[in-house]
C-alpha cells in the first residue's frame, strides 16, 4: 500500500503541530501549512514531511499552496482562531471580518480546492476542526460562536453532497484546550490568557490530536462523523469545576 498524504492547515504550532506529528507518527506522509515558515519548516523536516507557506484568509495563497501538493487523502482544516471577547453591543467588525475569514472562507478554500484531489485517492478524508463554539453560545463570544457554527454547518453538508463518493467526513469538536488559543483571543495578554484554564486541567493540543489521527486510520468504510472532546471538569462553553 503506497504512503498517504495529509494536509494540516495552521500547522506551525497548537494542535495543527501535535496532529502532523501523530499523523506522521501513523505513517502519513505529511504537508504541513502556515503563515510561520520559521516554526514550520523544522517541524517538517523533523517529520520528514513539507512545510509550504500558507494563508487560508488568502485566495491566491491557498491556490499556490495546492498547485505544490500532488495528491491529498487526508485534509485537516485546522487553521482558525479567535479574538476579543466583547459583547454584541461592543462588536468589533476588524475582530469579526478575521473570524470569519480564517475560519469559514479559510476551510472553504482549503476544502473546495483539495476537494477533487480528496476524491480522485480513492479514499479521501476531511477531517475539521470546530470547537463546541460551533454548537453553543455563550456571553461575548458572539464573533467566534457564529464563525464555528457557520464552520461546522458548512463541514456536515459535504457529508450529504458527497455521499456515495469516496470521502469521509469527520468534525472534531474540542471542548477548552491549553494552547496560544486565548493568548491569541487577547492579543497577547498572558496573564489574562493564563486565568482561562486556571484551576482546571484542560486537554492539552496531543489530547486533541490522538483522536484525529485514530478517526484518519479507521478503515474506508468507517466515517466518525462528529467527535467532541472535552477536559472532565468542563460541561459546556460557560461551565467548569474550577478546584
Amino acid at each position: 500500500m503506497s504512503t498517504r498524504t495529509a494536509v494540516i492547515t495552521g500547522a506551525s504550532a497548537g494542535i495543527g503541530a501535535a496532529t502532523a506529528k501523530a499523523l506522521a507518527h501513523a505513517g502519513f506522509q505529511v504537508v504541513l501549512g502556515a503563515r510561520r515558515l520559521e516554526l514550520l519548516k523544522p517541524l517538517a523536516d523533523e517529520l520528514g514531511g513539507t512545510a509550504l507557506p500558507l494563508d487560508v484568509t488568502d485566495a491566491d495563497s491557498v491556490a499556490s499552496f495546492v498547485e505544490q501538493v500532488p495528491e491529498c487523502h487526508v485534509l485537516v482544516n485546522n487553521a482558525g482562531g479567535a479574538r476579543g471577547l466583547e459583547r454584541v453591543e461592543d462588536a468589533d467588525e476588524e475582530h469579526w471580518r478575521w473570524m470569519w475569514e480564517t475560519n469559514v472562507l479559510g476551510t472553504l478554500r482549503m476544502t473546495k480546492a483539495l476537494l477533487p484531489k480528496l476524491v480522485a485517492s480513492g479514499d479521501g478524508h476531511v477531517i475539521t476542526v470546530t470547537s463546541i463554539a460551533g454548537h453553543e453560545v455563550y456571553d461575548g463570544g458572539s464573533g467566534y460562536t457564529s464563525a464555528k457554527h457557520a464552520q461546522s454547518a458548512l463541514h456536515r453538508t459535504l457529508r450529504s453532497e458527497h455521499l456515495g463518493d469516496p470521502l469521509r467526513i469527520t468534525e472534531i469538536v474540542p471542548g477548552m484546550v491549553e494552547t496560544d488559543f486565548s493568548l491569541n483571543r487577547f492579543d497577547g495578554d498572558a496573564e489574562r490568557a493564563a486565568k482561562v484554564y486556571q484551576g482546571l486541567d484542560p486537554l492539552t493540543a496531543e489530547d486533541v490530536a490522538e483522536v484525529i489521527a485514530f478517526a484518519a486510520t479507521r478503515p474506508p468504510h468507517v466515517n466518525l462523523d462528529q467527535i467532541v472532546l472535552k477536559p472532565r471538569a468542563q460541561l459546556n462553553g460557560s461551565r467548569f469545576h474550577r478546584q
